[in-house]
C-alpha cells in the first residue's frame, strides 16, 4: 500500500512508530561504542601530570648525561649554558669544572666565567692528590665516587702518619714503668730536684765532708738554684740560710761557692731577696769585700750583691745604710782590682737607671704614690755617691785600655752628668781623656764605614764621647 493512499488519521501513528524505532536504533549503537573515546577528563589535571613526567625524565636524563669537561686557564673563560631546561632550573652548569677553580658570574654579560686560582693556592688545595679520571668526560656519578675515593684516601694516609709516628715514639722512648723496674734492678733511684738538693744540703754541712766534698756539694747546688722553684724550694728546709752561713767559713774556697751559689738564687727572685736579707746575707757579703780576700772569692761575693740589690730598693737603702758605697770606693781603688771596677760601675749605673726607669714609668701611668716608687724615693744614691767621691773615681775609670770597660764608664758618666757636672768640668784630666777618645774613636769609626757598616760599635762610642764633651762646655 503506498503511502499517499493512506489517510491521514492512520499516517500520525505510523510517524511516531517509525521515530521510536529510529531512537531504539540509535541507543543500541551508542551502546556499543569504547568507553574511553568519549569519557570526560580535566584538563587542569590532565596538563599537570604531564608535565611532571616531563620533570622527572629530564632529571633522569640529567643524572646519566655525560658532561663535557671545561679546561680552565689563568683567563676567565664563559661557561657554556645547559641544553636542558631542567638543568638551568637547578641552577648548575653545562660543563664540568675541576675542583678549586674560581666561578663567577659576569654581572655585565649574564654569563658564568671560570678560570684557574693561582699555582700555589691551587697547589695547597690539591694537597698532591688527582682524581682517578683517564678519560675526558665523566659524569655526575664519576664525580661522587671520586670524591668518596679521595676523602678515603686521606683518611688512610693519616691512619698511616699517626702508626708511624706511634710506632717511632716506642721505639725511641721507652716508658716509665718499664724504666723504674730497670732502675730497681740496678739499685738506681730517680730523685727529684728537691730531693738531690736536700742531699746537697746535708752533704755541705756535714762535719764528716771533706772540703772537696763540700766545694762538689756547692758546685752543684748552683746548677738547681738557677730555676726560681728550686730557689725558692731552697727555703723550705732552711738550705738557704746554711749557706748563708757558709759565708763565714774560714776556708775562702767555700765563700767563694756559697757566695756563687747565693747569686744564682738571687737573679730575679723577689721572695730569695728578701729571705737572705733577713737571714743577714748584706752584712756577710759586705764584710768579705771589706777584708782581705783573694780576687777569685771577691768575684763571686760582688756577683752575689748585684744579685741581691737589683730590683731590690729594700735591700738598696740597706745597703747604704751599712756603708757600702765606701767598701766598693776602696775596692775599686786596691791595685789590680781593675776587673772588679768595671764591675762596680756596671752595678752603679745599674741602680741609677733603675730607679730613674721607676719615676718615669710612674708618670706614665699617672699613678701618685705607687708603693715600688715610694720604695725607689728612699733610696738617695746620687747624694751618696757625689758625698763619697765617685764623680772623680768614675771619671779617672775612663782611662782603661779596654772598649768594653770604657763603654762602660762612659754610660755611667752620662747618667751622673746631672749629679757631677761642676765636677767633670773642674778636672783637666777628664777633658784631656774624652779629646784623645774622641781622636781614637774618629779613626776607628772611619775604618767602619769603609767597611760597610754605617752604625757600628765605635761609631756609638764616638758619639758618646762627643755628647759629653758638648754638655762639659
Amino acid at each position: 500500500m503506498a503511502l499517499q493512499s493512506l489517510p491521514s488519521s492512520r499516517m500520525a501513528p505510523l510517524a511516531i512508530l517509525l521515530g521510536l524505532l529510529m531512537a531504539a536504533c540509535f541507543t543500541f549503537c551508542l551502546s556499543h561504542q569504547n568507553p574511553k573515546e568519549f569519557a570526560l577528563t580535566n584538563p587542569e589535571k590532565s596538563s599537570t601530570k604531564e608535565t611532571e613526567r616531563k620533570e622527572t625524565k629530564a632529571e633522569e636524563e640529567l643524572d646519566a648525561e655525560v658532561l663535557e669537561v671545561f679546561y680552565p686557564t689563568h683567563e676567565w673563560q664563559a661557561l657554556r649554558p645547559a641544553s636542558q631546561a631542567g638543568l638551568m632550573q637547578s641552577n648548575k652548569i653545562g660543563q664540568a669544572v675541576p675542583a678549586g677553580s674560581h666561578v663567577r658570574l659576569n654581572l655585565q654579560t649574564g654569563e658564568r666565567e671560570a678560570k684557574l686560582q693561582s699555582e700555589d693556592k691551587f697547589r695547597n688545595n690539591l694537597k698532591g692528590k688527582r682524581l682517578d679520571i683517564n678519560t675526558n668526560t665523566y659524569t655526575s656519578q664519576d664525580l661522587k665516587s671520586a670524591l668518596a675515593k679521595f676523602k678515603e684516601g686521606a683518611e688512610m694516609e693519616s691512619s698511616k702518619e699517626d702508626k708511624a709516628r706511634q710506632a717511632e715514639v716506642k721505639r725511641l722512648f721507652r716508658p716509665i714503668e718499664e724504666l723504674k723496674k730497670d732502675f730497681d734492678e740496678l739499685n738506681i733511684v730517680i730523685e727529684t730536684d728537691m730531693q738531690i738538693m736536700v742531699r746537697l744540703i746535708n752533704k755541705f754541712n756535714s762535719s764528716s765532708s771533706s772540703l772537696e766534698e763540700k766545694i762538689a756539694a756547692l758546685f752543684d747546688l748552683e746548677y738547681y738554684v738557677h730555676q726560681m722553684d728550686n730557689a725558692q724550694d731552697l727555703l723550705s728546709f732552711g738550705g738557704l740560710q746554711v749557706v748563708i752561713n757558709g759565708l763565714n767559713s774560714t776556708e775562702p774556697l767555700v765563700k767563694e761557692y756559697a757566695a756563687f751559689v747565693l747569686g744564682a738564687a738571687f737573679s730575679s727572685n723577689p721572695k730569695v731577696q728578701v729571705e737572705a736579707i733577713e737571714g743577714g746575707a748584706l752584712q756577710k757579703l759586705l764584710v768579705i769585700l771589706a777584708t782581705e780576700q783573694p780576687l777569685t772569692a771577691k768575684k763571686k761575693v760582688l756577683f752575689a750583691l748585684c744579685s741581691l740589690l737589683r730590683h731590690f730598693p729594700y735591700a738598696q737603702r740597706q745597703f747604704l745604710k751599712l756603708g757600702g758605697l765606701q767598701v766598693l770606693r776602696s775596692l775599686v781603688q786596691e791595685k789590680g782590682t781593675e776587673v772588679l771596677a768595671v764591675r762596680v760601675v756596671t752595678l752603679l749605673y745599674d741602680l741609677v737607671t733603675e730607679k730613674m726607669f721607676a719615676e718615669e714609668e710612674a708618670e706614665l701611668t699617672q699613678e701618685t704614690s705607687p708603693e715600688k716608687l715610694q720604695q725607689y724615693r728612699q733610696v738617695h744614691l746620687l747624694p751618696g755617691l757625689r758625698e763619697q767621691g765617685w764623680c772623680e773615681i768614675t771619671a779617672h775609670l775612663l782611662a782603661l785600655p779596654e772598649h768594653d770597660a770604657r763603654e762602660k764608664v762612659l754610660q755611667t758618666l752620662g747618667v751622673l752628668l746631672a749629679t757631677c757636672r761642676d765636677h767633670y768640668r773642674q778636672d783637666p784630666q777628664l777633658s784631656r781623656t774624652l779629646a784623645s777618645l774622641q781622636v781614637e774613636y774618629q779613626a776607628l769609626a772611619s775604618l767602619e764605614l769603609q767597611d760597610g757598616e754605617d752604625e757600628g760599635y765605635f761609631r756609638e762610642l764616638l758619639g758618646s764621647v762627643n755628647s759629653l764633651l758638648k754638655e762639659l762646655r
